[in-house]
This record gives structure tokens, C-alpha cells and sequence, in this order.
């Protein structure tokens, strides 16, 4: 019987387009979805669009139009750039949706019948921005926001509020027997620090707000965005009304979120989770920011990144590559074009792409554009086999914990191993003496070998340049449809397998 894997990529807010942060967190998760689906696993891969709230209600109205009409225009900005990088999603949620707001509402009623919400007066600043309530102390000078440095706005006003905390000493329980809950460990720690510091109640709603899911209790009162938020993860496979999905999928396997947004994904919600008698996910993973001269992206800076502009000047998955091989899943990075041309040319052109392009003239050449028969297999033939299935495991072990960047160097040993194998066997000094027709054959036969190895190995990171590597290896099998395991390693390309040489599938970009 298949294992269940359940990956969600936090929902995206709608008042802006899409930019490389957004793809960035949305790669990763594809990535990960697709290396389990290699791996056996049965996967269900949510993303979505956060939709409701003051920031979009302003937005709107800045432009003229509507909150939905703005939402519908976004939104389709953001699933056509998923299909553009390939993105293997199997549900896109919209908070506006009918399936969405009954579940918030239904949440929402059940905690206030057991008590967790409850009616009282907030007073306090709020950033429009973040969408976040903030104490005085915790404001930068000038009544500026922590998190955006915006100017925040001071608010008094009725409000339901959640017993956050309530569940303060029940968490920190859950951080200590789970020390994989959040990762990195610094996100833990920080995550930590900030339940230690004391949890206090959370305003969850808000008056005078039209766009949002209306308060069951009382209509007057809107659904704080954030909590309506969240509850995506649980609404999109059924929770509460529809159990059976609900229970296959649920506790999530991997929460992938931004490290600005571990607040709400370490502390509140797990608290929900726990109010609710839920299961907790078994990772919530915030990662680092792409940055651009050591700055956070932002619309006001005017240092955004358009991943568009860059697919369609240099192809897709060059960019999937170079934002999971460059720098530590978890840490920050600097984006520049020159950092990315160097790790595209040195990676993908020089070593993979040139051990594709220099071997299958050798087969056209020398075998009739046919996997030759193997002869006796020598030391070096039968080190790079044994290997490749060392690294299976360890692969494993890098994907589990998301550390893409090493699972990438993994994979590229055995890219390394195969150059170094064809350049010390020379096939094409072999293939001049026909009394060495059996070594030439071999040798050939093991680069080609690997090659299909390592096609399987990077399809969930580049999956298109992956398929057309598959095809040009001439292997029928659908290349999605394979079994990542041991047997797979040992199973050798057929001999007699017709190669269909294409076009280069790195080349060098000259810039």
C-alpha cells in the first residue's frame, strides 16, 4: 500500500503579482512533491491565494475596481506562472471560495462554543501592510511596524479574540518531544524564544471590514485575515465536512512558509490545530529570502524580480536549478544574473550537458545509434554503479529534511564520476582498434547507463530538460512512472535501445 505525502506552500497574497520569492517557495515544494512521487509516495500538493483583507480592499479601491474583480486578475497571474515553471500542484485554493468560507465559518463556531474565542475590546496598532496587530514595545521608533517598517495605525476597538495563550505551555511540550516540528533549528529557536517571551490572546476579527469572511456570530465582525488564512491547509482537503480525504492526508508531511511568516505557521497555527484536536504537521520549513544587493525584495525598494523575465530569457529550468543548488535551503541568498550564468554554465552546460552531448555521437558513430551490449564490467564501471545506489539513501536523507542544495551536489557526483570515467576510457580512441570493440562497447554502454540514473535523479528538480534527456536515451517507459529504489539503479538501460540525438540541452550562455 502507497504512503500518503501531504506538501502545502503557504497562499499567496494577492494585492501584488508574483515575483521570485513566490516562486522560489513554490519550486521547493514541487520539487519535493515530485521526488516523493518517484519514491512511491500517493501526494497531494496545495497551493493557493490568500484573498481577503484591508491591504486588498485599499488596493481596490486605489485602482477603481472592485476587491473580486482585482483577486480574479491576480490570481490568474500567479496559476499561469505555475504552469510556466512547471509546477506539479494538485489543487490551487482560493480563500474566496464557497468550499473555503464554510469551513472558516464552521472553525470558527466550534471554538467559540468551546470557548477558545471569546468577545472583548482590542486595543492596540495595526499594520495594514502585514495585516498584524502589534503591542506598543514591540514597535519600531516612530510607530513603525517590526516586520515592514511601515507606519502602523492605532486601533480600539470590539473584537472576538483567541485563547492563544491557552496552548503556550502545550506547545513548548510539542517543540521538545518534536525537534523536527519547525527547521531550520534557527527558526526553531526563534519560534521558541517567542512562546518563552509569553503568548498573549489574539484579536481574531475585525469591525468595519467588508472584505472578508463575515463573523457566524456576529455579521458585523469580519474573520482576521491570518486565521482565515490558515485554515486553507485543512479547508482544501475537507476538513470538517468532508472526513474521508481529510483523514487520509492530514497531519501535513511538509509546511513549506517564508521565514517573515513562521509566527503565524510555529505558533498560531498549531495552536488552532490544538484547539481543534487536530493532529500538528510533522515540518513546518521557513526558509530564507532571495535577496538583491543584500535587500529584501520589495515593490517600494523596486528591486522585485520577475521569474517571467528570466524563464523567458534563459529557460526554466536553469532558474528551478540555480535557486535550490546555489545556497542552503533555509539561509538568504544575493540574486545576480552573473552568479547565475556561472552555476548554469559551470553545472548544467559544462558537466551534465556536455557528458549528454559528447556520448551519443559515440553511440551514432560506433553502434548504429543503438545501446551496445556490454562486455565484462571493470573496477571503475562497477564503483560509479555501486555509488549511485549509496547515494539512493542518502538521498533520502537530504529530501526528508529539504537540504536540496546537498541532495543537488549528491547527484552531481555521480555526473562527475561518469566524465571522469569516458575521459580516462576514451571510447573514441577504443573504437579506432578493433580488437577492443568489447571495452569500447562497455564503456559506452556504462556512460549511457548513468546517464538514465541521473535523469531519474534530477526530474524532480528539472523536469523538462529531464524528459528530453529521457527521450534522447531512447527509453520508453514514461519517465514520471519510474520507481526511485535500488532496483531501479541496478536495472541497466537495454541494450539494443534506439538514441534519438537532439539539439544541446544546456547551451553555454555567453553573457
Amino acid at each position: 500500500m502507497k504512503k500518503n505525502f501531504y506538501i502545502t506552500t503557504p497562499i499567496y497574497y494577492v494585492n501584488d503579482i508574483p515575483h521570485l520569492g513566490h516562486a522560489y517557495t513554490t519550486i521547493a515544494a514541487d520539487v519535493l512533491a515530485r521526488y516523493k512521487r518517484l519514491r512511491g509516495y500517493n501526494v497531494f500538493f496545495l497551493t493557493g491565494t490568500d484573498e481577503h483583507g484591508d491591504k486588498i480592499a485599499r488596493t481596490a479601491e486605489k485602482k477603481g475596481i472592485s476587491p473580486h474583480e482585482l483577486t480574479d486578475k491576480v490570481v490568474i497571474r500567479f496559476k499561469n506562472l505555475w504552469k510556466e515553471l512547471y509546477i506539479s500542484n494538485d489543487d490551487f485554493i482560493r480563500t474566496t471560495e464557497f468550499r473555503h468560507i464554510e469551513a472558516v465559518k464552521e472553525v470558527f463556531l466550534k471554538l467559540y462554543k468551546q470557548d477558545d474565542i471569546y468577545k472583548g475590546k482590542y486595543k492596540g496598532w495595526y499594520c495594514i501592510s502585514c495585516e498584524s496587530f502589534w503591542l506598543e514595545s514591540q514597535l519600531k521608533e516612530g510607530n513603525l511596524c517590526p516586520e515592514c517598517g511601515r507606519k502602523v495605525e492605532k486601533v480600539e476597538e470590539e473584537s472576538y479574540f483567541f485563547r492563544l495563550s491557552k496552548y503556550q505551555k502545550k506547545l513548548l511540550e510539542h517543540f521538545e518531544k518534536n525537534p523536527n516540528f519547525v527547521l531550520p533549528p534557527t527558526r526553531r529557536n526563534e519560534a521558541i524564544k517567542f512562546i518563552k517571551s509569553g503568548l498573549k490572546d489574539l484579536s481574531v476579527t475585525r469591525l468595519k471590514l467588508n472584505w472578508g469572511i463575515p463573523c457566524p456570530i456576529q455579521k458585523e465582525h469580519t474573520i482576521y485575515v491570518w486565521v482565515d488564512a490558515l485554515l486553507n491547509y485543512i479547508s482544501a482537503i475537507g476538513y470538517p465536512f468532508g472526513k474521508e480525504k481529510f483523514s487520509f492526508f492530514w497531519p501535513a508531511d511538509v509546511q513549506i512558509v517564508g521565514k517573515d511568516i513562521l509566527k503565524f505557521h510555529a505558533i498560531i497555527w498549531p495552536s488552532i490545530l490544538m484547539a481543534l484536536g487536530l493532529k500538528l504537521p510533522k515540518i513546518v520549513f521557513a526558509h530564507g529570502w532571495w535577496k538583491v544587493n543584500n535587500e529584501k525584495m520589495s515593490k517600494s525598494k523596486g528591486n522585485v524580480i520577475d521569474p517571467k523575465e528570466i524563464t523567458e530569457k534563459y529557460g526554466v529550468d536553469p532558474l528551478r536549478y540555480f535557486l535550490l543548488r546555489e545556497l542552503p535551503f533555509g539561509g538568504d541568498g544575493s540574486f545576480s544574473t552573473f552568479l547565475f550564468i556561472k552555476r548554469v554554465n559551470s553545472d548544467l552546460a559544462n558537466n551534465l550537458g556536455n557528458l549528454l552531448n559528447r556520448t551519443l555521437p559515440l553511440v551514432i558513430k560506433y553502434c548504429d545509434s543503438k545501446v551496445p551490449y556490454p562486455d565484462k564490467e571493470n573496477n571503475d564501471e562497477i564503483g560509479i554503479k555501486k555509488r549511485a545506489e549509496e547515494i539512493i539513501s542518502q538521498l533520502d536523507e537530504m529530501m526528508n529534511t529539504l537540504s536540496f542544495s546537498k541532495a543537488l551536489s549528491l547527484i552531481w557526483e555521480i555526473a562527475k564520476l561518469t566524465n571522469l570515467y569516458i575521459n580516462k576510457s576514451a571510447p573514441w580512441s577504443l573504437a579506432k582498434d578493433k580488437s577492443k570493440e568489447g571495452e569500447y562497447r562497455t564503456v559506452l554502454y556504462n556512460v549511457l547507463d548513468s546517464l538514465r540514473i541521473i535523469t531519474i535523479l534530477v526530474f524532480p528538480f528539472i523536469p523538462q530538460s529531464a524528459k528530453k534527456m529521457w527521450n534522447q536515451l531512447g527509453i520508453e517507459e514514461e519517465l514520471e512512472k519510474q520507481i526511485l529504489d535500488e532496483e531501479s539503479i541496478k536495472k541497466g538501460i537495454i541494450p539494443g535501445t534506439k538514441i534519438k540525438k537532439g539539439p544541446p540541452l544546456f547551451p553555454r550562455i555567453e553573457e
